[in-house]
């Protein structure tokens, strides 16, 4: 299928479900989806954005700006990942308790709008790492219309810069709770941590960044080929000397560079049932 006829079967699909809240969060995926499902639905799409903890405010911010110029009605709700039983202690399934909250609050909002689905940015690539939180959309009857209209990210990106989405070169990005490894409690205190570290690294200038906590470590992932940026004392010394501030003992670089699920690295196969 070309891409555009993946962007027919995508519009049809939306067509046909009519109305629905599409859970955005201001990334690549869900700004497309938004863009294209305001543009298919008109006032029977809203654009849904939960702020809590783990989702920094740069990100909010960007999500704001979008729905504002894009003239969609935006809602903003709460859904603090941390109030909810079980998360802070970051089981390898943590991202279902998420999704789960998530999707029963936007599911809410379409509710009280009258809208019939809830719609989230998930897409073909997406079913080539470790998703917990696809169990909590297929639970709750969350329709995936990237994915059934079979767009990969690439697609995506392609197709956004054609449409003159802004976000169709934006970073990757995933919530602050990835951040940890599986087992490490999150707290408000950690994840502000890291928000201050990776906000930091972007005003420097970087542009794919994660910086992991792993206790009294920052271990800082950096795009391939911008690890040669760190091959400069001052700049070292600058990082180093911030991160002591925020409150990291010791500061690393991932010498093999960011890749999406590093996290999962450590995961069996049985971890992952």
């Amino acid at each position: 299928m070309t891409l555009h006829e993946k962007y027919n079967r995508l519009k049809k699909i939306l067509k046909e479900a009519r109305s629905g809240a599409v859970a955005y969060s201001g990334g690549v995926d869900s700004t497309f989806l938004l863009t294209v499902a305001y543009d298919v639905l008109g006032d029977q799409v809203i654009g849904v954005t939960a702020r809590s903890s783990t989702y920094p405010e740069r990100e909010y911010n960007e999500a704001k700006s979008h729905a504002e110029k894009l003239g969609v009605r935006h809602i903003t709700i709460v859904s603090e990942e941390l109030e909810i039983e079980g998360f802070s202690k970051n089981p390898v399934n943590r991202c279902y308790f998420c999704k789960a909250e998530l999707f029963s609050k936007v599911k809410s909002q379409a509710d009280k709008y009258g809208l019939k689905h809830v719609f989230d940015g998930s897409n073909l690539d997406d079913t080539s790492d470790y998703r917990p939180g696809m169990k909590a959309a297929k639970e709750q009857g969350v329709i995936s219309p990237l994915k059934e209209a079979g767009f990969t990210k690439d697609d995506i990106r392609k197709l956004s810069k054609e449409l003159d989405v802004p976000t169709w070169d934006k970073p990757a990005f995933a919530c602050l709770s990835s951040r940890f490894p599986y087992g490490k409690e999150i707290t408000a205190e950690k994840l502000s941590m890291v928000e201050k570290a990776e906000q930091y690294l972007l005003d420097m200038g970087f542009r794919q960044i994660r910086v992991r906590h792993h206790d009294e470590i920052a271990r800082i992932e950096v795009e391939p080929n911008e690890r040669a940026k760190f091959f400069d004392v001052n700049k070292m010394d600058q990082i180093g000397n911030e991160f002591r501030k925020i409150g990291f003992k010791y500061v690393t670089l991932d010498i093999l560079g960011y890749r999406t699920g590093s996290m999962n690295e450590v995961l069996s196969e049985e971890d992952k049932l």
